[in-house]
């Protein structure tokens, strides 16, 4: 089955500037059908630079609650719920975060008084943890990486594994350095789509903030499992030489990949 892999902008959560937006994603379908992969608060006009809009999008999953990855759900929701000639979009979110995606993020806009829920604006297809979903014939399987510790608690962001006829893939979502903890996956993947920031203080020291893998942790994985990685949700501005370090590359808003 021929897909494609579109990132609507490859730049991290506060990106002003390289005229790049967040690191929100399309998989398209040989059929023209898109999931969109995180709707962060850019997610609206990163679209329209596509020449897309809200009823272009079929389907939408939710890695984690962020707004870089849940910010334009609002605009989502409202955009097709009163449009009599759009369909409500599936939702796919990890079992447990149903409830908070909606009483903590969208319920304050979106409730309309009290009237409306999640369900009137999304298909909400719940998945659990350890589990996965269907979309246009494709199988994908959440993978629950660590983002950050709030206190004693840790963040899990969920990314998506996924096997085709043209390899084995694995979108990290937002993740820490944790090699010893997802060795087997990056062995077990083909192509690597894995965050990274790019912090650095004025005097050229690395400043990795704990909570996304940072570019020199990254340097320091065998060569091998270098070669598998494209770079994203970087920092906008100057970026090192991801190919001369080994890497496939840093990717650039709109570049696509066929999956």
């Amino acid at each position: 089955m021929a897909m494609r892999l579109r990132f609507l902008g490859s730049g991290n959560a506060f990106t002003v500037g390289d005229g790049n937006w967040q690191s929100n994603m399309l998989i398209e379908s040989k059929d023209g059908r898109r999931l969109l992969v995180d709707c962060g608060s850019d997610a609206r006009l990163s679209l329209a630079e596509q020449g897309l809009g809200a009823t272009d999008i079929d389907a939408v999953y939710v890695s984690h609650l962020h707004s870089d990855h849940i910010g334009g759900l609002e605009w989502l929701g409202f955009s097709t719920f009163f449009n009599p000639a759009a369909g409500r979009p599936r939702m796919f979110v990890e079992q447990n975060r149903v409830a908070r995606l909606w009483a903590s993020s969208l319920s304050g806009s979106m409730s309309r008084s009290g009237m409306a829920k999640l369900e009137d604006y999304f298909d909400v297809e719940p998945v659990p943890a350890d589990g996965g979903f269907e979309w246009e014939g494709q199988r994908f399987e959440l993978t629950g990486m660590l983002h950050a510790m709030d206190g004693p608690v840790p963040l899990i962001s969920f990314g998506l594994r996924f096997e085709t006829g043209r390899g084995r893939f694995l979108i990290t979502s937002d993740a820490r350095f944790e090699p010893e903890r997802y060795g087997a996956l990056y062995e077990w993947a083909d192509m690597i789509f894995h965050d990274c920031e790019t912090t650095y203080r004025t005097d050229g020291v690395p400043a990795p903030s704990g909570i996304h893998a940072h570019y020199e942790e990254l340097k320091t994985l065998p060569a091998g499992l270098r070669a598998k990685l494209w770079l994203y949700h970087y920092q906008p501005d100057w970026r090192p030489d991801a190919e001369a370090d080994g890497f496939r590359g840093f990717v650039a808003k709109g570049q696509a990949f066929e999956i």
